[in-house]
């Protein structure tokens, strides 16, 4: 039995708040599903979610945008490296198109035989929107933006982590995180995310040995986390134990952040993943459940802090 169902988000932390907010909302057609800012530290740094309409696990890409703060980190190896979103098969010229008259560049390529569209995002991190034949989930529209269903994001697809070391990787996705090895060639290695509708989310591992390190911490221009969906709490602590036992005793203690717990473990190829789940009520704790992510909304522990939070965070119009 796996503890993991899909993915529940990926983290990233960019640079300016308003052009974060436009990519993903206006170019990607996803929409705003929380406002808030980042829990960890003192600084106050804008926390933005992105995704399905109402939030659904498995389609939230979240943001921490560091213009105001000034904080960068290095984009190199032994670090997650590619955010991938799903897209329906047949919809890559679509997006090339789309991107191209939007500035942006991208180009249509393939990995381990799969079509997909590379850009980057504002800040240099790389995506992909990748064409995935085993995903059925239903594409995200959004109409005032020109976005259908026949184009529309289906949500996460995975990630691409840059490694020393294939091997360590290997044996964490396999054995600490249950995760089944699907391809292994000079392109790297592809791993399918436990999933019950069946395989069609990834880890892809890309050997990459003679790279700078990339930068672990909360900075700008790097991915910081993939978030992994345990569905509850029972499952999440029984693999945390689980990590634990193989020796891998960093795994944090868990976190509240409001809207899920979450527990952190770094991996032997860098990339830092979360086991998290939804608590009850989720996006809707705060919101209305049909205006979630439309107002900037603070957890009960900063309350006393919001006048100095919303002071230190960088102007922009959602």
């Amino acid at each position: 039995m796996s503890y993991i169902s899909g993915y529940h988000h990926l983290t990233l932390s960019t640079d300016g708040a308003q052009e974060d907010y436009d990519f993903y909302t206006k170019t990607l057609g996803l929409h705003s599903i929380k406002r808030t800012v980042l829990f960890d530290g003192v600084i106050p740094v804008y926390h933005l979610y992105y995704g399905a309409k109402n939030g659904d696990p498995s389609t939230i890409v979240t943001t921490f945008p560091f213009r105001k703060p000034g904080i960068y980190g290095k984009r190199g190896t032994n670090q997650s490296k590619i955010i991938q979103l799903s897209i329906p098969l047949g919809s890559s010229e679509f997006w090339v198109n789309r991107l191209n008259e939007r500035g942006i560049k991208a180009s249509m390529s393939s990995r381990f035989g799969i079509t997909r569209v590379s850009l980057a995002h504002p800040c240099g991190i790389d995506h992909e929107l990748v064409e995935s034949p085993a995903d059925t989930r239903e594409p995200i529209t959004n109409e005032r933006q020109g976005i259908g269903p026949h184009h529309g994001i289906r949500g996460i697809y995975g990630a691409a982590v840059a490694v020393f070391d294939r091997t360590s990787m290997d044996d964490f996705l396999t054995i600490a995180l249950g995760m089944k090895k699907e391809a292994d060639s000079e392109e790297g290695l592809m791993f399918s995310v436990p999933n019950a509708g069946g395989p069609s989310s990834m880890v892809e591992v890309l050997h990459e040995p003679t790279g700078p390190q990339g930068t672990w911490t909360l900075s700008g221009g790097t991915i910081h986390h993939l978030a992994l969906n345990t569905g509850n709490e029972e499952n999440q602590l029984k693999l945390k134990a689980h990590i634990e036992g193989l020796g891998f005793t960093d795994v944090s203690d868990q976190k509240d952040r409001n809207y899920f717990k979450s527990c952190y473990v770094r991996s032997p190829g860098g990339a830092l993943f979360e086991i998290a789940w939804s608590v009850e009520g989720g996006w809707a704790k705060d919101e209305p459940a049909d205006a979630i992510g439309s107002t900037l909304v603070f957890p009960p522990w900063f309350e006393d802090r919001r006048e100095e939070l919303i002071a230190g965070l960088e102007p922009a119009n959602f």
